[in-house]
């Protein structure tokens, strides 16, 4: 059995980890509102985007579009694009998107395609490296980032640009988290490359936006050729956003559960303190009073 002094040593330990997890949660949903509101935000400008490019592609022939909306006709080499966080203490927030990932993995695996994998954030990374590190070709840091900004998401697209220049891949899948609310992010997986097709657009186009006839100048496919890798630059943000979102409403999420956790276990080792103090107590007040009467 813990002695008093070790009671009261795990007592002072497990309250100085509440204080910890009262603070992380309080800042967490400082910046919680922040993020919530820059992914709400991006979210109009994302869908407004892909309608655009799927009217434009719906007035220009297959043999018109540029490589990146009707890509390179095969499926053979996939590319995914894992967006994780940066840092833990997340609850399961970076395991759903790597397991998303994985399943992913694994059908295509199946199948006999060729597999290979950007990562996006420390932790997709550690989690992806341990089973599927030899399909892994590049990885981007964003932990010196302060602020989330468009050039982040810039400097990923021009990476996936380039390498399907290169001839590097076929598809190209973006894997992140939905922003939903503090309880609920959703993984989801986006194709990117080749674009998504006007059948795939109908929910996003009947959802986001009023349908309207556009007029171009120039031509459709001189526009394409400029909105497609900034659609890319643009749903990659997109996905980075709701990210942080996801991020920070799991993080106040399992901080306010170790706070309770810790509130409980502080509770029952006070009354085990408590109980022990009082036996012994007794214990030498039995004593004593046994040594008076042999006196």
């Amino acid at each position: 059995m813990a002695s008093l002094k070790d009671l009261r040593d795990r007592i002072a330990s497990v309250k100085a980890t509440q204080k910890i997890t009262r603070a992380m949660q309080m800042v967490a949903a400082a910046k919680l509102r922040r993020a919530e509101e820059a992914a709400e935000a991006a979210r109009p400008y994302a869908q407004r985007m892909a309608a655009v490019l799927t009217d434009l592609a719906s007035r220009i022939g297959a043999e018109d579009a540029p490589k990146l909306m009707v890509g390179t006709g095969k499926d053979n080499v996939h590319l995914l694009i894992v967006c994780t966080a940066e840092r833990g203490l997340c609850g399961g927030f970076n395991s759903q998107i790597a397991r998303h990932a994985i399943e992913h993995i694994k059908v295509l695996l199946a199948e006999g395609k060729t597999v290979k994998i950007l990562t996006v954030g420390k932790k997709g990374f550690d989690i992806l490296h341990r089973d599927f590190g030899q399909y892994i070709i590049d990885h981007i840091s964003l932990r010196e980032a302060k602020h989330l900004n468009y050039s982040h998401a810039k400097n990923i697209a021009e990476k996936v640009i380039e390498l399907f220049k290169n001839g590097e891949f076929d598809v190209c899948t973006l894997f992140y988290s939905e922003f939903v609310s503090v309880i609920n992010q959703q993984p989801t997986a986006q194709q990117l490359v080749p674009a998504p097709t006007i059948e795939e657009e109908e929910d996003i186009q009947e959802k986001s936006v009023v349908p309207a006839v556009y007029i171009y100048e120039p031509d459709a496919a001189t526009i394409l050729d400029t909105l497609i890798p900034r659609n890319i630059g643009v749903q990659i943000f997109r996905a980075l956003l709701e990210n942080g979102a996801g991020e920070m409403g799991a993080k106040m999420s399992a901080m306010d559960n170790a706070t309770r956790n810790a509130g409980e276990m502080i509770n029952k080792l006070s009354i085990t303190y408590n109980r022990q103090r009082q036996a012994q107590i007794t214990t030498e007040l039995i004593e004593i009073i046994a040594g008076a009467e042999a006196l």
